[in-house]
């Protein structure tokens, strides 16, 4: 999923001075692209390639990811919503239309809610929202399973959970990119994120009727720990908001569905902002 996107589109990639790795792509609003724990920035690329088109186009290793520098202590959602904030004064950027996927969703509605007059709009795919027992369960035995034997021993189940099991012929390459960026996740950064992943499904419980801004959440319809369930309660919270279930699609759809991701993406972007 190497970034491939029009020539005459530039993009500038750069490091900001507090450590934070990121790609600018394209002219006009900006949108922010934020991705989940154990991923990096690269992984946006059918949307970057996409969106750029039409508009400017951020995408950041989160704390601890990719080319990122981890903390040095243990993390909070908002501490992400923070790094994010400083991304964005870096880049001179005073608004934008910020989407995250999986543990990104979290942090663009923590973001969205903290800030609303620095956010457009805010979409949430694959996001988590009110685990059921037998779901929090699992989630923290998969965070003991971290913290016991480091993240390659989890990428096998990730990417069973993410693409089936067997993977199909077609999305066999795109689960090879995606174990890749698992294989050589920082294994602090991923700790922290997971800790955080696995705690934070009820921190927007009670504020979610507060967003004000045009809103998407969306989900793949066989993705079982994001699921439509969650999705629709997230978006019934949420005056005017969209629910959107992929028809067919597991966690990873910005890459294995990423032509109805895209077209999901655009009909957000069009949504009218009050002024």
């Amino acid at each position: 999923m190497t970034l491939e996107v029009a020539p005459a589109i530039a993009t500038v990639r750069g490091l900001t001075p507090d450590g934070t790795a990121y790609a600018d792509t394209g002219a006009g609003d900006a949108v922010v692209l934020i991705h989940g724990v154990g991923m990096q920035q690269g992984v946006w690329a059918p949307q970057v390639a996409h969106l750029a088109r039409t508009h400017r186009v951020v995408v950041y290793d989160m704390l601890g990811h990719g080319a990122s520098l981890a903390a040095e202590h243990a993390l909070v959602l908002s501490d992400y919503a923070d790094q994010l904030q400083r991304l964005l004064d870096h880049l001179g950027i005073a608004q934008a239309s910020i989407a995250g996927h999986s543990m990104g969703a979290l942090v663009a509605l923590e973001f969205a809610l903290t800030r609303p007059a620095r956010t457009r709009r805010v979409a949430a795919l694959n996001a988590v929202y009110r685990r059921t027992p037998e779901q929090r369960a699992a989630v923290m035995a998969r965070a003991r399973m971290l913290r016991q034997a480091g993240a390659p021993a989890s990428v096998g189940p990730t990417l069973e959970r993410w693409f089936g099991n067997p993977v199909p012929p077609t999305l066999q390459a795109a689960a090879r990119e995606v174990g890749s960026y698992l294989a050589q996740v920082q294994l602090q950064g991923y700790a922290q994120a997971y800790a955080v992943f696995a705690s934070a499904d009820e921190v927007h419980a009670a504020r979610l009727g507060q967003l004000r801004m045009p809103a998407l959440f969306a989900t793949g319809e066989f993705d079982a720990n994001s699921s439509p369930q969650m999705t629709r309660a997230m978006a019934a919270e949420v005056p005017g908001a969209v629910a959107d279930v992929l028809p067919g699609a597991r966690h990873m759809m910005t890459v294995t569905d990423a032509d109805a991701v895209n077209a999901h993406l655009d009909h957000w972007l069009q949504m009218p902002v009050a002024r």
